[in-house]
């Protein structure tokens, strides 16, 4: 298996404000698609095995209580829990050394109210 991961829906109740919090937290770009009910905003990577997106409809419920997805944090954590609070989430766990091999993590809440992850190795 050369990745585990292939795609990542985060399930939002506003798209709008979804996207301008993680638009502003990672300093990305995101192109918005509706197909039918669903209304999704894509991170924008290179990697298409390495992908995901926003998603409001239906059956999708954000919540702090589900899966966790860890996204990456760039060079140093603190750039993106930097932008957290200002952004409109809040920051469950700070910037803390998990080892050499894996680095830092962080947890914050997004406006939505999932529990994320970060990840670097700085």
């Amino acid at each position: 298996m050369k990745h585990l991961l292939n795609w990542v829906e985060i399930p939002v109740s506003s798209l709008e404000r979804a996207k301008a919090f993680y638009s502003a937290i990672l300093d990305m770009p995101m192109e918005e698609l509706e197909m039918g009910e669903l209304r999704y905003a894509f991170f924008s990577v290179e990697d298409s095995h390495n992908n995901g997106a926003l998603v409001q409809g239906p059956d999708y419920m954000p919540g702090h209580a589900g899966p966790v997805v860890y996204l990456n944090g760039g060079n140093d954590l603190n750039a993106v829990l930097g932008k957290v609070e200002g952004s409109g989430g809040s920051i469950l766990m700070p910037k803390t050394f998990l080892s050499d091999m894996a680095g830092y993590v962080a947890l914050f809440i997004d406006t939505e109210g999932n529990r994320i992850g970060i990840q670097s190795m700085a």
